[in-house]
């Protein structure tokens, strides 16, 4: 696509989505999308967190900003492209003599400027600008002048010297003088020349392109089916109407009230539809909009990026790319025409008045489900339905066809909301004001579902809702259980010392999904990267960090010269590692995703670190310590911000911290060793409460669930419990 614009490319494409102008300083953010520095900047000051005006993907900002984002090199050229292509047109004078309005003209790619003939040639000629690109007139008309227009890029430390090389080590575009100064070949640092590393990277892309188009037919065929049965809904309500309207004509002095509300359902049915089709139409062409501007960037960066380009972006593009193909989606579009249905014969209907008539759909009562999520006195709480057609599949219905209803241990009613999230799934909310025994009621079509009523349990604040595993080596069992995380789908990983092993559970229930053996003599923390792959450290003679599939197949292993007893570990955004070393003088260490050295933190000031967790909203890592009893914070530089906590029995103090977590608010979740205490802290330390104690008085690593709950590894305990958990509630 992009090829063919030679002549009057799209000027759009030149055009910042929210200025609409061209571009000025364009940075590209991590879902691809272009924006002007300025633009961003002024969108990041309205909205925290800062999502893309375009797509709505969250965006997590690097240390410096939107400054730290990076260029879109490639929009650069083509306005570049663009300006010197204007001034050949006829009339446009010469930028340094400002005459010979008529000649033809050059463009020096390095000063940016326009020249005639005559000062073209003195610019040939002068010492400073001799080895300069410069571009002729016919070039710039040439059908293949675009692509071979490059803005040259300079390294930012030695201004003369061009980026020619690139260190696989740092993964950053360097110059001549950089591989003699900064990144001379050896141990840590590997300058290759950027057209070989820029090869792999293109043919890497160009394999991804090629796996776009079948996605985008099979997204494509799923739109084209949801609009055909969009079009049927108003056949379908017309058809029902009419036999509505038909049954009725003779209890029209009996029935009108019936009647309104039969009519009155059927469009809540159509509107529920509709709305729910075109909810799903929406939630599909969203993801195709998103895949087709991945190929488009994709597709534009290997045809017509340089080198410098394809290596400024193409992790970039690959992580955006590889993430959109991986992600599952539902394409499938469940709905079937609904009609108006004759429950009672004429001669009934006096007696029967309540049964007339009635919405059929294909919901089967009897398959419907409901889970029931543990609650917690004071907590908002929910249970989860899901209506249901004879095929299981989630399938819609209006809101007046379920009913709720909830009774606490006195008999008293307790408000209840009912709310429709997607196709078919609804949320039961409320919030129980005591703690033992209530009853939640819950029917479809009036007709109980399965299990109805439930009975819920409501425990006090400081009461696990729920206990996962007993000691044991078998499906469900923990033996040793030390660290635990959260994966991409919302369920509980733990890696077990006793079984080595990682074991997946959902975090509803507790039920065990699948489980699979890791190597190393001491497994201990286990953390999720932003691709949903699982990574596990151990210690002892057989050290590392390796990174393993969500089936659990090994992928990686890592062992830089500078670990030799890893510990806590967690991963960033951008796939950087932050991991716990504890040789003799213990410290962390930041790693890049492919496990090279960046910069060793804390040396010096930790004594006997653990676990590890990095606030990235504010650069700010934080590091239980069991030998000093504290917590240290430190920003990701090196640099020490604060500590807090001493050892002891009272609120604030600590015995032996181990596992440590954030949440979105910045508050700080420690669990203890020593007693098993797990407490609150405010993102400056301050001490807020206290969660709960854990089974066998020690808790190792801690987690936060997306639904609220703090799940903790009870080491000696062999299970993990979930707390609930609310920044609202603190």
């Amino acid at each position: 696509m992009a090829s063919n614009m030679l002549d009057d490319f799209d000027e759009q494409f030149l055009a910042c989505p929210v200025c609409m102008l061209h571009f000025r300083d364009p940075k590209i953010l991590p879902c691809l999308h272009t924006f002007c520095r300025e633009c961003l900047q002024d969108w990041a000051t309205k909205q925290q967190p800062l999502e893309c005006p375009t797509c709505r993907t969250q965006v997590s900002l690097p240390d410096q900003g939107v400054d730290g984002l990076r260029t879109n090199f490639y929009v650069n050229n083509l306005l570049d492209f663009a300006a010197a292509k204007k001034g050949t047109e006829p009339g446009v004078p010469c930028q340094v003599c400002e005459g010979n309005v008529e000649g033809s003209k050059s463009w020096c790619a390095d000063c940016a400027t326009l020249l005639c003939e005559s000062c073209c040639a003195v610019h040939r000629k002068l010492p400073f600008s001799r080895d300069h690109e410069v571009t002729p007139e016919e070039t710039l008309k040439a059908e293949e002048g675009r692509g071979k227009f490059h803005r040259k890029r300079h390294c930012d430390k030695h201004k003369k010297y061009e980026l020619e090389f690139y260190c696989e080590s740092c993964n950053a575009l360097v110059c001549t003088a950089c591989t003699v100064v900064d990144h001379r070949p050896g141990k840590d640092h590997n300058p290759v020349e950027i057209t070989t590393v820029a090869k792999r990277r293109k043919e890497k892309l160009q394999s991804l392109l090629r796996d776009i188009d079948p996605r985008l037919r099979e997204i494509q065929a799923s739109i084209k089916e949801i609009d055909r049965k969009i079009s049927n809904l108003a056949p379908s309500k017309e058809v029902a109407t009419e036999k509505t309207k038909e049954y009725f004509r003779q209890l029209i002095e009996f029935l009108q009230k019936r009647e309104k509300e039969i009519l009155s359902q059927i469009d809540e049915q159509c509107r529920a539809d509709g709305k729910a089709l075109q909810t799903k139409k929406e939630a599909i062409e969203f993801e195709l909009a998103g895949l087709t501007s991945a190929q488009t960037f994709c597709q534009q960066a290997v045809e017509h990026g340089s080198d410098v380009h394809i290596l400024e972006v193409g992790n970039q593009v690959q992580t955006r790319v590889e993430t959109l193909l991986a992600k599952q989606l539902d394409l499938e579009s469940d709905w079937s025409e609904f009609q108006f249905v004759e429950n009672t014969t004429f001669r009934y209907f006096e007696k029967e008045v309540r049964d007339l008539g009635g919405v059929k759909t294909k919901i089967d009562e009897s398959k419907c489900e409901v889970i029931v999520k543990p609650a917690v006195q004071g907590f908002e709480c929910v249970a989860k339905l899901t209506t249901m057609n004879p095929e299981c599949r989630p399938c819609v219905t209006n809101s007046k066809a379920v009913t709720v209803n909830m009774k606490d241990p006195s008999g008293s009613d307790v408000p209840t909301q009912l709310q429709m999230k997607s196709l078919g799934e609804w949320e039961i909310s409320y919030v129980p004001k005591v703690t033992a025994n209530h009853r939640l009621e819950v029917k479809v079509n009036s007709q109980q579902v399965p299990g109805s009523p439930f009975d819920i349990d409501v425990n006090g604040k400081e009461t696990p809702v729920l206990s996962i595993g007993q000691e044991g080596s078998g499906v469900g069992e923990l033996d040793g259980p030390v660290g635990v995380a959260v994966d991409e789908d919302g369920n509980i990983a733990v890696v077990e010392r006793g079984n080595k092993r990682v074991q997946i559970f959902n975090a509803d229930i507790g039920q065990s999904l699948h489980s699979f053996p890791v190597e190393g003599e001491n497994p201990h923390s286990i953390d999720v990267d932003p691709s949903g792959r699982i990574l596990v450290t151990s210690w002892g003679e057989s050290f590392g960090i390796r990174r393993y599939s969500k089936e659990g197949e090994l992928l990686d292993t890592y062992k830089p010269y500078c670990m030799d007893d890893p510990h806590g570990l967690t991963i960033l955004q951008d796939d950087r590692m932050v991991v716990v070393n504890r040789p003799q003088e213990p410290s962390c260490l930041l790693l890049q995703p492919d496990g090279s050295f960046i910069r060793e933190i804390g040396k010096g000031q930790l004594q006997k670190p653990v676990f590890v967790t990095v606030d990235e909203s504010r650069g700010v890592m934080f590091v239980t310590d069991w030998s000093a009893h504290k917590v240290f914070a430190f920003d990701l530089d090196g640099t020490l911000k604060f500590d807090f906590g001493k050892q002891g029995d009272n609120e604030g103090e600590f015995k032996k911290p181990e596992g440590v977590t954030v949440d979105q608010a910045g508050n700080i979740i420690v669990g203890n060793a020593g007693d098993g205490r797990v407490q609150v802290f405010g993102p400056d330390g301050t001490f807020i409460r206290k969660l709960g104690t854990v089974q066998g008085g020690y808790a190792s690593g801690v987690a936060l669930t997306p639904d609220g709950h703090v799940a903790v590894a009870c080491f000696p305990g062999h299970c993990i419990e979930l707390y609930r958990y609310s920044q609202t509630c603190l």
